[in-house]
Protein backbone atom coordinates (compact mmCIF):
# COMPACT_ATOMS: atom_id res chain seq x y z
CA UNK A 1 0.00 0.00 0.00
CA UNK A 2 1.40 3.42 -0.99
CA UNK A 3 0.28 6.86 -2.05
CA UNK A 4 0.37 7.13 -5.83
CA UNK A 5 0.10 10.91 -6.17
CA UNK A 6 -2.13 13.88 -5.46
CA UNK A 7 -5.83 13.24 -6.01
CA UNK A 8 -6.95 16.87 -6.09
CA UNK A 9 -6.45 20.33 -4.63
CA UNK A 10 -9.37 22.26 -3.10
CA UNK A 11 -9.63 26.01 -2.63
CA UNK A 12 -12.47 27.86 -0.89
CA UNK A 13 -13.35 31.19 -2.50
CA UNK A 14 -15.85 34.01 -2.07
CA UNK A 15 -16.79 34.45 -5.76
CA UNK A 16 -16.79 31.16 -7.65
CA UNK A 17 -17.39 32.68 -11.09
CA UNK A 18 -14.63 35.29 -10.73
CA UNK A 19 -12.23 32.58 -9.60
CA UNK A 20 -13.27 30.38 -12.53
CA UNK A 21 -12.12 33.16 -14.89
CA UNK A 22 -8.75 33.18 -13.13
CA UNK A 23 -8.34 29.42 -13.54
CA UNK A 24 -9.53 29.31 -17.16
CA UNK A 25 -8.42 32.64 -18.63
CA UNK A 26 -5.41 33.26 -16.41
CA UNK A 27 -3.94 29.80 -16.03
CA UNK A 28 -5.41 27.91 -18.98
CA UNK A 29 -7.32 25.32 -16.94
CA UNK A 30 -10.22 23.42 -18.45
CA UNK A 31 -13.49 23.60 -16.49
CA UNK A 32 -14.90 20.07 -16.26
CA UNK A 33 -17.75 20.43 -13.75
CA UNK A 34 -20.08 23.08 -12.34
CA UNK A 35 -22.51 22.05 -9.60
CA UNK A 36 -24.76 25.01 -10.42
CA UNK A 37 -27.69 25.14 -8.01
CA UNK A 38 -27.35 21.40 -7.14
CA UNK A 39 -24.24 21.07 -4.97
CA UNK A 40 -23.27 17.55 -3.94
CA UNK A 41 -20.67 18.69 -1.42
CA UNK A 42 -20.54 21.43 1.21
CA UNK A 43 -21.33 24.27 -1.19
CA UNK A 44 -21.48 25.25 -4.85
CA UNK A 45 -18.31 24.11 -6.62
CA UNK A 46 -16.47 23.89 -9.92
CA UNK A 47 -13.80 21.42 -10.95
CA UNK A 48 -10.90 22.18 -13.26
CA UNK A 49 -8.16 20.17 -14.90
CA UNK A 50 -4.78 21.87 -15.07
CA UNK A 51 -1.62 20.06 -16.08
CA UNK A 52 -3.17 16.70 -15.24
CA UNK A 53 -4.24 17.90 -11.77
CA UNK A 54 -7.85 18.01 -10.59
CA UNK A 55 -8.52 21.35 -8.90
CA UNK A 56 -11.75 21.81 -6.92
CA UNK A 57 -12.96 25.33 -6.11
CA UNK A 58 -15.82 25.76 -3.63
CA UNK A 59 -17.77 28.79 -2.48
CA UNK A 60 -17.23 29.81 1.12
CA UNK A 61 -15.34 32.14 3.38
CA UNK A 62 -11.93 33.07 1.98
CA UNK A 63 -8.70 32.86 3.95
CA UNK A 64 -8.59 35.67 6.53
CA UNK A 65 -4.96 36.54 5.78
CA UNK A 66 -2.13 35.82 3.43
CA UNK A 67 0.80 33.55 4.12
CA UNK A 68 3.63 31.93 2.20
CA UNK A 69 1.78 28.58 2.05
CA UNK A 70 1.27 27.97 -1.63
CA UNK A 71 0.87 25.63 -4.54
CA UNK A 72 3.43 25.78 -7.33
CA UNK A 73 2.63 24.75 -10.89
CA UNK A 74 5.40 23.76 -13.31
CA UNK A 75 5.78 25.94 -16.40
CA UNK A 76 8.42 26.64 -19.02
CA UNK A 77 10.49 29.76 -18.35
CA UNK A 78 9.54 31.17 -21.78
CA UNK A 79 5.86 31.09 -20.76
CA UNK A 80 6.27 33.28 -17.67
CA UNK A 81 5.84 36.66 -19.46
CA UNK A 82 2.59 35.53 -21.12
CA UNK A 83 1.23 34.26 -17.80
CA UNK A 84 2.18 37.55 -16.15
CA UNK A 85 0.24 39.49 -18.81
CA UNK A 86 -2.83 37.24 -18.52
CA UNK A 87 -2.86 37.42 -14.73
CA UNK A 88 -2.26 41.17 -14.75
CA UNK A 89 -5.28 41.60 -17.05
CA UNK A 90 -7.43 39.75 -14.50
CA UNK A 91 -6.29 42.01 -11.68
CA UNK A 92 -4.60 39.46 -9.44
CA UNK A 93 -1.88 40.63 -7.09
CA UNK A 94 1.43 39.65 -8.66
CA UNK A 95 4.09 39.52 -5.98
CA UNK A 96 7.77 40.39 -6.25
CA UNK A 97 10.01 37.33 -6.54
CA UNK A 98 11.78 36.05 -3.46
CA UNK A 99 15.59 36.07 -3.37
CA UNK A 100 17.02 33.12 -5.30
CA UNK A 101 20.36 31.51 -5.92
CA UNK A 102 21.50 30.88 -9.48
CA UNK A 103 20.13 27.67 -10.97
CA UNK A 104 17.09 27.48 -8.72
CA UNK A 105 14.62 28.34 -11.50
CA UNK A 106 12.48 31.41 -12.13
CA UNK A 107 9.04 31.90 -10.60
CA UNK A 108 5.99 34.10 -10.81
CA UNK A 109 4.10 34.44 -7.52
CA UNK A 110 0.56 35.79 -7.25
CA UNK A 111 -2.30 35.93 -4.79
CA UNK A 112 -5.79 35.14 -6.02
CA UNK A 113 -8.81 37.15 -4.89
CA UNK A 114 -9.13 35.08 -1.69
CA UNK A 115 -5.58 35.26 -0.28
CA UNK A 116 -4.32 31.95 -1.77
CA UNK A 117 -0.72 32.19 -2.94
CA UNK A 118 0.27 30.44 -6.15
CA UNK A 119 3.59 30.06 -7.90
CA UNK A 120 4.33 29.35 -11.54
CA UNK A 121 7.77 27.78 -11.35
CA UNK A 122 10.22 27.05 -14.13
CA UNK A 123 12.51 24.61 -12.36
CA UNK A 124 12.73 21.09 -11.04
CA UNK A 125 13.56 19.47 -7.72
CA UNK A 126 16.77 18.05 -9.21
CA UNK A 127 17.89 21.49 -10.42
CA UNK A 128 17.10 23.08 -7.07
CA UNK A 129 19.03 20.45 -5.12
CA UNK A 130 21.99 20.87 -7.47
CA UNK A 131 21.87 24.66 -7.03
CA UNK A 132 21.74 24.31 -3.25
CA UNK A 133 24.67 21.87 -3.25
CA UNK A 134 26.67 24.26 -5.42
CA UNK A 135 25.88 27.15 -3.06
CA UNK A 136 27.29 25.14 -0.14
CA UNK A 137 30.52 24.30 -1.96
CA UNK A 138 33.08 27.06 -1.43
CA UNK A 139 34.67 28.44 -4.57
CA UNK A 140 38.48 28.43 -4.28
CA UNK A 141 40.18 31.79 -4.68
CA UNK A 142 42.65 32.17 -7.56
CA UNK A 143 45.90 30.50 -6.63
CA UNK A 144 44.33 28.28 -3.96
CA UNK A 145 44.38 24.52 -4.27
CA UNK A 146 40.98 22.88 -4.80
Amino acid sequence: MSISGISHLTFVVHDLDRTARLWVDGLGAREVYDSGDRPHSLSREKFFELGGVWVAVMEGEPLPQRSYRHVAFAVEVAALPAYRARLDALGVDIRPPRPRIEGEGESLYFHDFDNHLFELHAGTLAARLQAYRAALTPTPLPGEEG
